[in-house]
C-alpha cells in the first residue's frame, strides 16, 4: 500500500508529533510546525492523532494512490482536488485507487497537513517518523519528497468520509497576529528602553522563515546594558559564552532582528535570548507567511500556563467532536 509522488510541491515532508528526549544530544524534536492541524487531520481520517502525515509548505504535492483511502487536509488554506474535483478542507474525503490528489494555489496560511488513513509507514528513527532534513533523519530517507517516490502507507481502519472539524475549532491566520512572550534569564542584558521598544514596535515576518526559526524585522535595534564581555563570548553585546535554547526561544544576533527558534532549531549556542514565545502560540508561527505583521505581547508565567490550559481544552473539544 503506497502512493506515488508525481510532483512534490515546494517542500513536502513526512511529519508526526516529533521525537522528544534527544535535545540534550543536539537532536531537535522536529515534527509538525502546526501540531494542532496535524492532530486534526489525523483524527478526521481515523488515525491516532500522532500518526505520520505530510506537511506541505506554500504549494501542495501531486500524489497518485495505489489503494482506496480517506484523506483530510488541514492547516493552511490549500484547496484540494481529486482528479480535478474540489474537496473541502478540514473534512475527510475519499480517494480511490488510481486517482490523483492535487492542490490549487495557496489562499492563506503557510503549511497544510495531509493525513491519509493508515498513516505514512516509513521506518521510525529514534521513535519518530518526522523528517529532520539537516540531520538526514526520519521521514522518507531523511529528506523532502521527490518526484517518483513511492511512500508506504499503514493499514487503514474504517473509512470516515464526510467527517469535518466544526468551524469554531478551525484555526486561521490573518494579515497580522500577536505572539505572547515570557521574558527569560537574559532579559537583564538589554536596557529598559530596548525592552519597551520590543513590545511597542510593529514587526514583520522576514523571508528567512523556516523550520529552524522565524526571523522578524521592522522594529528598532536593541540597546544593551554596559558590561564587560565574559571570556570567550566575543565582542558583540548580543554574544554570551554559551546557553541552552529551549523551544520557542528568541535570540537576537547583533541586537537587530529577533529570531524565534522552532521545530528544527539547534539546542544551544552563543547568542543571548530575550525569553520565549509561549507554547500556546508556536503553532500560529508555523502558519505565518513572510511579511505577516506581528506584535509581541509580554506575559507572566501564570498567563502562559492559563494559555496552555486553554489550548488543552481546545484540543479536548476537537477530540470530542471527531470521536
Amino acid at each position: 500500500m503506497a502512493f506515488k509522488v508525481l510532483n512534490p510541491g515546494l517542500l513536502t515532508t513526512v511529519q508526526d508529533l516529533g521525537r522528544p528526549g534527544y535535545f540534550h544530544l543536539g537532536i531537535p524534536m522536529s515534527g509538525a510546525m502546526d501540531r494542532y492541524a496535524l492532530r486534526a487531520a489525523n483524527l478526521l481520517v481515523g488515525n491516532p492523532e500522532g500518526a505520520a502525515a505530510l506537511e506541505a509548505v506554500f504549494m501542495g504535492p501531486q500524489l497518485e494512490f495505489e489503494v482506496d483511502a480517506t484523506v483530510a487536509v488541514t492547516g493552511a488554506d490549500l484547496p484540494a482536488r481529486v482528479d480535478g474535483e474540489p474537496h473541502p478542507a478540514w473534512t475527510a474525503f475519499p480517494v480511490r485507487a488510481g486517482q490523483v490528489l492535487s492542490f490549487d494555489y495557496l489562499k492563506g496560511g503557510a503549511r497544510a497537513y495531509i493525513a491519509i488513513s493508515g498513516g505514512i509507514d516509513t521506518p521510525p528513527a529514534l521513535g519518530s517518523r518526522s523528517t529532520y532534513i539537516i540531520g538526514a533523519l526520519g521521514g522518507y530517507h531523511g529528506r523532502a519528497l521527490a518526484t517518483g517516490d513511492m511512500v508506504p502507507l499503514g493499514k487503514p481502519g474504517a473509512f470516515r468520509h464526510g467527517t469535518e472539524v466544526p468551524e469554531a475549532l478551525r484555526r486561521t491566520v490573518g494579515k497580522s497576529a500577536e505572539l505572547r512572550v515570557l521574558p527569560g534569564l537574559y532579559w537583564r542584558l538589554i536596557t529598559e528602553e530596548a525592552g519597551r521598544n520590543f513590545f511597542e514596535d510593529s514587526w514583520k515576518v522576514a523571508p528567512e522563515a523556516d523550520r529552524m526559526g522565524y526571523r522578524f524585522r521592522g522594529g528598532r535595534p536593541f540597546s544593551f546594558e554596559p558590561r564587560e564581555q565574559p571570556f570567550g563570548a566575543g565582542s558583540n553585546p548580543s554574544n554570551i559564552v554559551d546557553a541552552c535554547y529551549p523551544y520557542g526561544s528568541i535570540q537576537v544576533p547583533g541586537g537587530t532582528e529577533p529570531i524565534v527558534l522552532h521545530r528544527d532549531a539547534v539546542s544551544g549556542g552563543g547568542y543571548f535570548t530575550l525569553g520565549a514565545v509561549i507554547s500556546a502560540d508556536m503553532d500560529l508561527i508555523g502558519q505565518m507567511q513572510p511579511h505577516t505583521g506581528v506584535r509581541f505581547v509580554k506575559v507572566d508565567m501564570e498567563q502562559a500556563l492559563a494559555a496552555r490550559a486553554d489550548e488543552a481544552r481546545r484540543l479536548g473539544l476537537l477530540r470530542d467532536a471527531l470521536a
